[in-house]
């Protein structure tokens, strides 16, 4: 189920000044009555929408941004271990949402830091799992093969690695990694190759590697903004 944050994301008419992007109202922009489309917001449309979209979802509301994306999203979901309090998820959930990931499971500790998700959470499917067990449990329900990523021995390098289509990608926390018992319940673990001095690399940039990796080798890429 999606936890909306507080904040909202829409400014008002008042604050266009410091949201260069997105578009005014729509008279302002088309000279012209808006279209009788019951995917358009009205609030939206007379104040404008300066909300982090693309642009062919302007004006439209989250319920019907959601329902278009529910109908292409991707079988592939996105783990991560929030066990003390990982400042990386924002960063996890929107990359998850720019992939059109399933959903994204957050395992241990149930508030997050939202502010690098950029509201894009309003948009993503998120789930929240106790413990370890809690996901593997949801993952073998829902036919999900579980593919932890970590650098450690006996890892397959993500690069050469066959993704299972309908998997459920899973990081741990900066600094340790994926816990021992997520790793013992993965059908697979995958490494991303590195040839510098640091001994890992943001968990929030892995997830994006991972899921990028899966999407050169499933996603129909035609449908592509």
């Amino acid at each position: 189920m999606n936890e909306a944050p507080p904040e909202q994301d829409l400014p008002g008419p008042t604050e266009w000044g410091e949201h260069p992007h997105g578009v005014g109202p729509w008279r302002a922009e088309h000279d012209t009555p808006p279209p009788d489309d019951p995917r358009l917001d009205p609030e939206l449309l007379e104040h404008g929408d300066r909300r982090n979209v693309v642009d062919a979802y302007r004006y439209w509301t989250r319920e019907a941004i959601v329902a278009d994306i529910d109908a292409r999203r991707h079988p592939f979901h996105v783990a991560i271990e929030n066990f003390g309090h990982d400042a990386n998820i924002g960063t996890v959930v929107r990359t998850a949402n720019a992939f059109a990931a399933a959903a994204v499971h957050i395992v241990g500790r149930r508030r997050w830091n939202r502010r690098g998700a950029m509201v894009t959470d309003r948009y993503q499917h998120l789930e929240h799992h106790a413990s370890v067990a809690d996901l593997v449990e949801y993952a073998a329900a829902h036919g999900l093969a579980v593919v932890a990523v970590d650098n450690v021995p006996g890892a397959v390098p993500l690069e050469t690695a066959q993704l299972p289509r309908e998997c459920l990608l899973l990081f741990g926390q900066e600094g340790p990694g994926v816990t021992d018992h997520a790793k013992d319940a993965a059908a697979m673990t995958v490494s991303i190759a590195q040839f510098g001095s640091t001994r890992s690399i943001n968990a929030g940039v892995a997830a994006g590697i991972a899921m990028h990796a899966w999407i050169r080798q499933h996603a129909d890429l035609s449908t592509a903004w």
